[in-house]
């Protein structure tokens, strides 16, 4: 009997446009006999806690003693030329695209919606 091998979707696209097989493309290892293999022994549920024997040591485990940083956690990816703001235009205001202030401090109020 042939293996019988669990391919992902672009293997077996691959073997439909090819025409070939796709046990080409994938290793013994991934077929369904070598699976079956895996998982033909018998697994044994966990008794419970009362049949297991006492150890001469604690098992007890603490959390770590980390305590959480305040505040905005500092961003890890490396920063780029399109990351840095280019110092011939600066910053402008989003209500009157000045430049010198932003909307936070702008001099003109917000125009009420009523």
């Amino acid at each position: 009997m042939a293996n019988i091998y669990i391919a992902c979707s672009h293997v077996l696209a691959v073997c439909r446009e090819n025409g070939s097989r796709t046990d080409t493309y994938v290793p013994e290892i991934y077929s369904r006999q070598t699976y079956g293999r895996t998982y033909q022994a018998n697994f044994h549920p966990v008794l419970s806690e009362n049949f297991w024997r006492d150890v001469p040591f604690n098992l007890t485990f603490y959390p770590p003693n980390m305590k959480k940083e305040r505040g905005r956690k500092q961003d890890k990816r490396f920063q780029g030329e399109m990351d840095y703001r280019n110092p011939d235009f600066p910053p402008r205001c989003g209500r009157r695209r000045m430049p010198g202030h932003n909307r936070k401090n702008c001099n003109n109020p917000e125009p009420s919606n009523v």
